[in-house]
């Protein structure tokens, strides 16, 4: 896939590589949305960017072309990583049907959020949730508002959170924040995978597969499988039934190694597709 930075845009060139809506819909991020035209329109922290399709790709609009390249993964060559992980007969489909996945790089206090919010919960609530979030709590930026810092969301109570539709993961929400700073979640990245997820599920509201899903979204640790329902039917549909999602989980990290994470994205994005 080729692209191009210019000064409030990234052009990238073919459509195999990269399809928003297959990046934005795979289950990944929670902070996007369509505009009139059906352009996708995603925000991450302060910044925001809307991307448009033409014919032969896509224009992504933002005034800060550099930050999206980093955050769309574009220097990744994901054409190798289909190749690799096409060996493998279960995930030739799933490639094929969400050919245009790539993780997103995101930012890491936004994502442990984003996720404890998505505990036991549905995509369209998820993103209503963190929305009112970030119109009490967040900056006004042109047209959008962004994600909270940490420091504006210490001002808020667990009745707070609670009243913004969170429900019991309100206590989860305000009981973090006073275990973890960014520059503390900064510093873990340092550490190896397994010692990372232990510390993540010493957190308030962080689980197996939030921990997980923090791991590959946020650290960007490709050695990782998050099981969940949709996993879990997967597993039963192509391997043998185990009742157990950590046995699911380590099976998997074991076949799949450094690649992991990309299988789980086009495995889950497949499977909820109900192909």
């Amino acid at each position: 896939m080729k692209y191009t930075l210019e000064k409030n845009r990234i052009i990238v060139i073919g459509k195999d590589d990269f399809n928003p809506e297959h990046i934005l819909e795979c289950g990944q991020v929670f902070s996007f949305d369509k505009d009139e035209n059906g352009n996708y329109v995603v925000s991450s922290k302060d910044k925001c960017a809307k991307i448009v399709e033409m014919e032969n790709g896509f224009v992504i609009e933002t005034a800060e072309p550099r930050y999206f390249e980093e955050y769309f993964d574009l220097k990744t060559d994901y054409g190798q990583i289909k190749k690799k992980l096409s060996k493998y007969d279960i995930l030739k489909s799933p490639i094929e049907y969400g050919h245009g996945i790539r993780i997103l790089k995101q930012d890491l206090f936004e994502t442990m959020i984003s996720f404890i919010v998505s505990a036991n919960n549905n995509i369209k609530r998820i993103k209503l949730i963190l929305n009112r979030i970030k119109e009490r709590y967040g900056s006004k930026m042109n047209g959008y508002f962004a994600f909270p810092t940490r420091e504006q969301l210490m001002t808020a109570t667990e009745a707070d959170f609670a009243e913004l539709g969170a429900g019991y993961r309100a206590k989860y929400l305000y009981e973090v924040l006073r275990q973890v700073d960014e520059q503390t979640l900064l510093a873990w990245g340092k550490l190896s995978t397994g010692e990372l997820r232990k510390k993540l599920l010493t957190l308030m509201g962080i689980g197996p597969k939030v921990a997980d899903c923090v791991l590959l979204f946020g650290y960007g640790r490709g050695d990782v499988f998050p099981v969940d329902t949709w996993i879990e039917q997967m597993y039963d549909r192509f391997y043998t039934h185990i009742p157990n999602r950590e046995k699911v989980r380590q099976k998997l990290v074991a076949e799949f190694g450094e690649f992991s994470g990309y299988a789980q994205q086009y495995l889950f994005f497949f499977m909820r597709a109900g192909m």
